[in-house]
C-alpha cells in the first residue's frame, strides 16, 4: 500500500472507529486512563474483566458513569464526535473505589451517583465540568484544547479514586493469585487448592472482585491476550496456540461468542 493510500486508510478508520488513547494510571496494578472520541461506526467495547469510571460529554452537561465488567461485547453509547475520558481499574480493583461488589455491576452502565453519596459524585462532576470550561476558554487550537481538557479530567478521576483507595481495606492477596492462575490456564480446582480455599469460596470471592467466576475471568483474559497477539500480525493458528486455545477453531468460536463478530472482522477496526 502506498504512503498516500495508507494515510487515507487510517483517516477512514479514525472516522469510523473514533480515536482511542490510553496511559498508565497513577493508582497502579495495571489500571489505565483512557480517552475516546466516537467515530461514525459502531463503538464496540470488548470484555476485559475490568470496571471503568467514565466522564462522558454526551448530553448538555456531561455525566459520570460506571461501566461494570462485561461478559459480552457491548456498543458504547453516544453519537459521532462524543468524547469520553475513563479510568479503567485493574481486575479486582474497582470494588474498593466504587463501594459495591463487582457482580452487582456486571453487564451494566450506571450513573456514579447511584453508587456514591450524591454530594461526593456531584462535587467530582462539578470539578470535571469546570476543567472543561477553563480549557475551552483557552485561545488555542481545538485539538490542543481537547487534549488539555481530557488530561485534566483524567487526573481528576485518578484523584477521586486515590482518595477512596487511601481509606479502603488493603487488596486481598488472593485476587492476584486468581488472576495469575487463570492467566496460566490453571483450572478452578487447582487455583482453589493453591490459595487454600474451597471452590465455592473461590467462586464467591471472584464474583465480588471480578464480577464473575474464575473460569469466566480466564476466558475474558485469554481473549484479550489473543487479540493483542492478532493485532501484531501473528497468524491466527499461532495466536490460538500461544494464547492457550485448543486450536484455531476454538479461538474462532470464543471470539465470536464474546465479541459478537468473527476475529477477522474485529481486527478490521470497526468491529460492527
Amino acid at each position: 500500500m502506498s504512503e498516500h493510500r495508507e494515510r487515507e486508510h487510517r483517516k477512514r478508520e479514525d472516522r469510523e472507529c473514533g480515536a482511542y488513547r490510553e496511559r498508565r494510571a497513577l493508582i497502579g496494578r495495571g489500571a489505565a486512563v483512557w480517552t475516546r472520541t466516537a467515530g461514525t461506526g459502531p463503538q464496540r467495547v470488548l470484555p476485559d474483566g475490568c470496571t471503568d469510571l467514565i466522564w462522558s460529554e454526551a448530553g448538555p452537561d456531561g455525566e459520570l458513569l460506571v461501566a461494570g465488567p462485561d461478559t459480552r461485547a457491548r456498543l458504547a453509547p453516544g453519537p459521532p464526535g462524543t468524547r469520553a475520558v475513563g479510568l479503567r481499574f485493574a481486575p479486582g480493583q474497582g470494588p474498593a473505589v466504587l463501594g459495591v461488589p463487582a457482580h452487582e455491576l456486571r453487564d451494566q452502565l450506571v450513573p456514579l451517583a447511584a453508587l456514591w453519596p450524591g454530594a461526593e459524585a456531584r462535587r467530582l462532576a462539578e470539578r470535571i465540568a469546570e476543567a472543561e470550561r477553563i480549557a475551552d476558554a483557552e485561545r488555542t487550537a481545538e485539538a490542543e484544547r481537547t487534549a488539555a481538557r481530557q488530561a485534566v479530567q483524567g487526573r481528576l478521576l485518578e484523584d477521586a479514586a486515590l482518595g477512596r483507595l487511601r481509606t479502603a481495606e488493603p487488596p486481598d492477596p488472593v485476587l492476584a493469585a486468581i488472576v495469575a492462575g487463570v492467566s496460566r490456564g490453571t483450572g478452578v480446582a487447582g487455583i482453589a487448592a493453591a490459595v487454600g480455599l474451597g471452590e465455592r469460596q473461590l467462586h464467591r470471592r471472584s464474583l465480588a472482585a471480578f464480577g464473575y467466576g474464575a473460569k469466566t475471568l480466564g476466558r475474558v483474559l485469554r481473549l484479550n491476550r489473543a487479540l493483542d497477539l492478532a493485532r501484531t500480525g501473528v497468524p491466527f493458528a499461532a495466536v490460538a496456540a500461544t494464547a492457550g486455545y485448543a486450536d484455531q477453531a476454538h479461538l474462532a468460536r470464543e471470539v465470536r461468542t464474546l465479541t459478537g463478530v468473527p476475529l477477522g472482522r474485529l481486527l478490521q477496526g470497526s468491529g460492527g
